[in-house]
């Protein structure tokens, strides 16, 4: 039997949206025929351990940036840029290790710059081709979309998580001006998009509100710390899960509000979908997963996120879902708001990710390969 080749997924570790999204990948990749690693760091790393038991994955941090706790998340890029590039640089020399040492003949990073190779057939998989910057920084956002495209035309391939028409799902951030060469649309990416039986009945009553906290801290505590105080006033049936897959446990507070550290896809979906309405992030893979189940949502996006506050203001201003600030954030008022925002259902035949698969397959088959790695 002839070896399968291997292909290297390497998702971005701020929160674990860039890991949940590559689900619907790393199966079309095992359908297709090929062997996959994952190479990712902390919530992403355990989320695949969890989600994957079988299938190899390698300790690989990033850059190590931490968040504010205010909201100048750009103005704190910005001074980290020159430690941001040498992140980059480092990170893509490890993946040249890792390639050889693992006989790797495909790589796709999910928002990792420094995840590709000369020699090796790579794809940078992102919906942010057009970086937002504050209005304070406006003046820059050019060079920094100049240097955002540079380091995508590394690559062999884009491939945008979002539809074409009606500037799709993510507006601007996918559809800039100016696109990347050999830049393909490949349809929303959801690990719900595949119907499953859970594995456990947690004997829950259908309830009125799910709480899906991610992203990385410390705005994933402040947040839990801010809706926890604000429901201890509300006589509500709650779940909420904490974005936490490196702990496992769960227990009940007040007799009404379930705590989960962290649930797999197929428990996760379940419990969406015995509650009336969910908070979370407007992390754009948090969007595809309500989208993909049609599912009402009260979006939070994390302060000083440039890419969260225009997800959430773009989808508000269309009617489909409402949002609010954390600092702002009334719970009560929220709920009352979303009732004239119905959200939407898109599903996503997987078409064009396999047309895509299939493409850049061609590129590692032994007629076409390129020169060994080194």
């Amino acid at each position: 039997m002839p070896l399968k080749e291997k292909a290297l997924i390497c998702p971005l570790d701020w929160g674990i949206g860039h890991a949940t999204r590559c689900v619907p990948v790393i199966t079309k990749l095992e359908e297709l025929g090929f062997e996959v690693v994952v190479a990712a760091f902390g919530r992403p790393l355990e989320f695949i351990r969890r989600e994957y038991p079988r299938i190899t994955v390698i300790d690989f941090p990033g850059v190590n940036i931490k968040y504010p706790q205010s909201n100048q998340m750009a103005l704190n890029m910005l001074k980290l840029l020159p430690q941001l590039l040498y992140g980059i640089w480092h990170e893509h020399l490890e993946i040249k290790k890792i390639a050889l040492q693992l006989g790797i003949s495909l790589i796709i990073s999910d928002n990792r710059y420094g995840c590709w190779h000369a020699s090796i057939p790579s794809v940078f998989m992102t919906h942010q081709l057009s970086i937002q910057v504050p209005g304070k920084l406006r003046f820059i956002q050019g060079f920094l979309n100049s240097i955002n495209r540079w380091f995508i035309n590394r690559y062999d391939a884009c491939w945008i998580p979002d539809f074409e028409p009606h500037r799709g799902l993510a507006g601007v951030l996918s559809h800039p001006k100016r696109m990347p060469v050999k830049a393909h649309y490949i349809g929303i990416l959801s690990r719900f998009s595949k119907s499953v039986i859970p594995d456990k009945d947690y004997n829950l009553p259908d309830l009125d509100l799910l709480v899906m906290l991610s992203g990385p801290e410390p705005q994933r505590t402040i947040l839990e710390e801010k809706i926890l105080r604000q429901l201890s006033n509300i006589n509500m049936q709650v779940a909420l899960v904490r974005g936490m897959p490196e702990i496992d446990e769960s227990y009940v507070m007040d007799k009404r509000i379930h705590v989960f550290s962290h649930l797999d896809s197929k428990n996760l979906r379940a419990l969406i979908n015995r509650s009336m309405i969910v908070i979370c992030r407007s992390g754009y893979s948090s969007i595809m997963d309500m989208v993909t189940l049609g599912k009402r949502a009260i979006f939070i996006p994390t302060p000083g996120q440039t890419e969260q506050e225009y997800l959430s203001r773009y989808l508000m201003e269309k009617k489909i879902y409402f949002s609010m600030g954390q600092h702002e954030f009334d719970l009560l008022y929220a709920l009352e708001m979303s009732k004239n925002f119905p959200g939407m259902v898109i599903q996503n035949d997987f078409k064009a990710l396999e047309e895509q698969i299939e493409a850049i397959k061609r590129l590692v088959s032994p007629s076409s390969q390129r020169e060994t790695p080194k």
